[in-house]
């Protein structure tokens, strides 16, 4: 396993069992999700959900936004948007 991958899976699980002092705001969580998706999965794909289902559709256009960024990119992206908050 890369260096990357490792430290990137580091990352998530902290921010997957954060407690205590680091709790994220809506947006940050909205654009740690986007660049979780955009390392894992790639480019999004499907319909953008309707106007109604805000939760839904505000995931799919932060991950959007990414579209074209590599999975390594968005993997260094997170590492680094973690390192500057703690």
């Amino acid at each position: 396993m890369s260096d990357l991958k490792t430290q990137f899976d580091e990352a998530v699980n902290y921010i997957q069992n954060a407690e205590g002092d680091f709790q994220p705001s809506n947006e940050m969580k909205l654009e740690f999700y986007a660049l979780y998706k955009q390392a894992t999965e790639g480019d999004v794909s499907g319909k953008r959900p309707g106007m109604m289902d805000f939760v839904a559709r505000a995931k799919f256009d932060a991950w959007d936004k990414l579209k074209g960024t590599s999975s390594e990119e968005a993997m260094q992206q997170y590492i680094d948007k973690l390192n500057s908050l703690k």
